[in-house]
């Protein structure tokens, strides 16, 4: 059971990572770095905070705090990153900080104790924590994403109105035992 909690995870954080990237296709660049007011973030913004949290959790998972000395977070919500490539490479380097932690876990692994900010968690309980995490800032990206590309928005999930011909064309398949991601993710991986 263990191990197919690794690969349901897995698939869930590659499924909002793709979120995050479908919605930087659609953004215009400068787009990227547009704040409502000074007491909100910009899709830059909640990416570097999403980099620092992921190169900070996972780095050392087993030897060391997840949240690390060296981390800035305060600074992760300045206007540190400029330009779409520097966004990109910071939410390619936490996301594979992630992935190379959770495709090298053993499933003796996921009962272990660690630490963030000296509270213990198991690592399945790290694991849940920040999959509540990520996916709360990757729809604030989806959200602004949509707010700013305006009526060229293409839709992420099942577009408004068409939930009836979705559902048709799922009922009409025969049932199968396959992870909700399996479809969205298909397209990414050919």
């Amino acid at each position: 059971m263990k191990k197919e909690y690794i690969t349901s995870v897995t698939k869930q954080f590659e499924y909002y990572r793709s979120l995050g990237e479908k919605t930087f296709e659609q953004v215009d660049e400068q787009k990227l770095f547009f704040k409502f007011n000074e007491d909100s973030n910009s899709i830059a913004i909640v990416v570097q905070h999403l980099w620092g949290n992921m190169m900070s959790r996972w780095t050392d998972l087993f030897t060391s705090d997840g949240e690390k000395e060296w981390r800035k977070r305060d600074v992760e919500f300045e206007e540190c990153v400029t330009t779409k490539d520097e966004l990109m490479r910071k939410w390619n380097e936490g996301w594979t900080c992630l992935f190379n932690v959770l495709n090298n876990l053993k499933e003796e692994d996921l009962e272990k104790i660690i630490y963030i900010r000296n509270q213990g968690h198991t690592v399945i309980e790290a694991i849940n924590r920040q999959l509540a995490h990520y996916p709360y800032h990757i729809g604030q990206i989806v959200f602004l994403g949509k707010m700013l590309s305006s009526n060229n928005w293409q839709s992420l999930s099942i577009p408004k109105n068409q939930s009836g011909q979705y559902n048709s064309k799922k009922f009409a398949q025969p049932k199968s035992k396959t992870h909700f991601t399996d479809e969205y993710l298909k397209g990414k991986k050919e």
